[in-house]
């Protein structure tokens, strides 16, 4: 049975009567499960993407993604952004400036969004694609090694959908004297790095901002999510695919992951490490 909790602080998961299996007997205990629902972008009245997603941070969610698709670039560039509150509706819309939709007209007819991953083509291809809306970053951050690990507390200690639920991932932005600037959790690690991207967006912030820390591994949409944020370095908790390694080498970023123990591992960008 699934019961959704009347407090709007909780509605980020649901109670669910579970049965569990200990000292060779079945039991009963409640369990938190972590909320995905579907919400659906539209720019200009027109539908652009449907993502499942944690409800909550909707309106900063929407902004991190359009800023990721190169849709915008500064947050001006929306006439409007809104959240429908009606009941069961889950729709942001976005209108942009008419100088910026002439600008963007070719991403708002093109078929499917540039993050999303598309049959019948090959890596090099998505890069050369993406490559299209994404500049390489500066490099002004320096970090030592024990960096890595303070920034990892500064995530853990926030989690607190991931305690109650252990479904859920996260990404804190932090700027280059390592402190946090926005945080979100969601059960979709793209999502939440587009959730904490969004805040930092609309707050005008993007220029103090220096790394992206996850609770996941790396994909190439999370290397093309910050370099788009104009993020220098992600640190992850898993390690990053081939694909996101190559990208971001081209993109000037570092990325990096906890390995065993006190044991960082640096795939690319190692200069920024003092």
């Amino acid at each position: 049975m699934l019961t959704r909790e009347k407090d709007p602080a909780m509605l980020e998961s649901i109670s669910h009567k579970t049965m569990m299996f200990e000292k060779n007997a079945f039991g009963t205990k409640n369990q938190e499960l972590i909320l995905e629902e579907p919400l659906s972008l539209r720019i200009d009245g027109n539908p652009y993407a449907v993502v499942m997603r944690t409800p909550g941070d909707e309106i900063y969610h929407a902004a991190g993604f359009f800023l990721s698709e190169g849709l915008v670039d500064h947050k001006d560039n929306f006439t409007t952004i809104g959240y429908c509150t009606e009941e069961g509706v889950n729709v942001v819309t976005a209108t942009l400036q008419p100088e910026r939709k002439s600008v963007v007209k070719d991403l708002l007819e093109r078929r499917g969004f540039v993050s999303q991953t598309s049959c019948g083509i090959c890596g090099k291809e998505l890069i050369k694609d993406i490559y299209q809306i994404v500049k390489p970053v500066a490099e002004h951050l320096r970090l030592s090694i024990g960096d890595v690990g303070s920034c990892f507390a500064k995530l853990v200690d926030k989690q607190s959908l991931y305690k109650t639920t252990r479904g859920a991932h996260a990404a804190m932005i932090l700027d280059r004297r390592l402190n946090p600037l926005s945080f979100a959790e969601d059960v979709g690690r793209h999502n939440a790095l587009d959730k904490a991207i969004g805040r930092v967006f609309m707050e005008a912030r993007l220029h103090e901002s220096g790394l992206a820390v996850m609770s996941s591994r790396i994909s190439y949409e999370l290397v093309q999510k910050a370099a788009r944020a104009g993020l220098e370095m992600i640190v992850a908790l898993s390690r990053p695919t081939a694909l996101a390694v190559e990208l971001a080498s081209r993109l000037n970023m570092t990325l990096a992951c906890i390995d065993k123990g006190d044991s960082v591992m640096v795939f690319c960008g190692r200069d920024r490490f003092q």
